[in-house]
């Protein structure tokens, strides 16, 4: 699990004019309603305090925490990005890196939290919570990876097994039109029948003429025979 992201307190070492009371009280009611777990109200507390002193570090800082309580993790890091160039000591920056990194990590935005991990490091190489965090980035990029590599080989597969359900479908069709042609064909041909059967066939309607003709035969020679009859 990640690090728990938290607020700092920051001293300065100022004149406490009525100013700065002010701040520190207002401060003081945002730090109460953020360990009171309503990050809203802090947000409102703190922002007020950075309202009264706008280069206290320590209102932006911790308005920048109750951001990430309420789990607006891309207004976190445009709040802390603009602390980055604010010339603090590298420890505080090394704390603001710290909570840009947890922020991109809490949005699944690995690479760029592991980035801003190691520029928290490179600033405060000994902070134990910022080394386990990055490692636990790094863990979580490679799952990513992994995740999205297993999604690209399934879709590669899938359009493999599309393509060759194409191909047998169009296949099937070809040999379905290609029967159909074959069938046609035989359709169309006369059917062969054997030589013996041929002379049958022949034969017999030589024989069919034969009897017809002996028919008309008869016939004619019956008719001439009333004729000559009728005639004597």
């Amino acid at each position: 699990m990640m690090k728990r992201f938290s607020i700092i307190s920051l001293l300065f070492m100022s004149t406490l004019t009525l100013l700065a009371q002010n701040e520190r009280k207002v401060i003081r009611q945002g730090v109460k309603a953020y360990q009171d777990g309503d990050f809203s109200e802090a947000e409102v507390q703190f922002r007020k305090a950075g309202d009264i002193d706008h280069e206290s570090f320590e209102a932006d800082f911790n308005t920048g925490a109750a951001l990430y309580g309420q789990e607006k993790y891309e207004e976190t890091v445009k709040q802390y990005e603009t602390m980055v160039e604010s010339g603090s000591d590298p420890e505080t920056l090394a704390h603001v890196w710290h909570n840009i990194g947890n922020s991109m990590l809490e949005a699944q935005q690995y690479e760029p939290s592991i980035e801003a991990y190691k520029n928290s490091l490179r600033l405060n190489p000994s902070d134990s919570d910022t080394k386990y965090n990055l490692a636990y980035a790094k863990m979580k990029l490679q799952e990513q990876q992994q995740q999205n590599q297993d999604q690209q080989d399934q879709e590669q597969n899938q359009d493999q097994q599309d393509q060759e359900q194409n191909q047998d479908q169009n296949q099937d069709q070809q040999d379905q039109e290609q029967n159909q042609e074959q069938n046609q064909d035989q359709q169309a041909k006369p059917q062969e029948i054997s030589k013996e059967d041929a002379e049958r066939m022949l034969n017999a309607i030589q024989q069919q003429e034969k009897d017809v003709k002996e028919k008309v035969d008869k016939k004619k020679a019956a008719a001439a025979k009333v004729k000559t009859e009728k005639d004597w």
